[in-house]
């Protein structure tokens, strides 16, 4: 995984939640390889690959429909701007964090 990509999976809430949190994530690093877009799916991904402005979460991100558990994964840079990212978006509870040797781990819970 190199050191600006950023893999994110999310469970719970529907297709619109998961588009809303990606939608957070574009500030700071740029569009995601693909939105989520299977509205029958219960676990979403997303990809990010190159870093981006390092902007703020959107203005008024959208509000969510119900509660998304939100795992983060990448290097520690990465992890951590995102993490801070969403808490500005969102309502956020840290559920979790796990570390390797050059990658990081981090769950967050999402809520309306």
């Amino acid at each position: 995984m190199s050191g600006t990509q950023l893999t994110v999976t999310l469970s719970g809430g529907g297709v619109d939640d998961a588009r809303a949190v990606v939608r957070a994530l574009e500030g700071a690093f740029g569009a995601p390889d693909e939105f989520p877009a299977d509205e029958n799916a219960t676990v979403h991904t997303a990809t990010f690959r190159a870093a981006g402005p390092d902007g703020p979460a959107p203005e008024g991100a959208a509000a969510l429909s119900a509660p998304v558990t939100v795992t983060v994964q990448g290097s520690p840079e990465a992890v951590r701007r995102a993490g801070d990212t969403l808490s500005r978006a969102f309502t956020a509870r840290p559920q979790g964090t796990a570390s390797g040797d050059q990658e990081q781990e981090r769950q967050l819970l999402l809520e309306p």
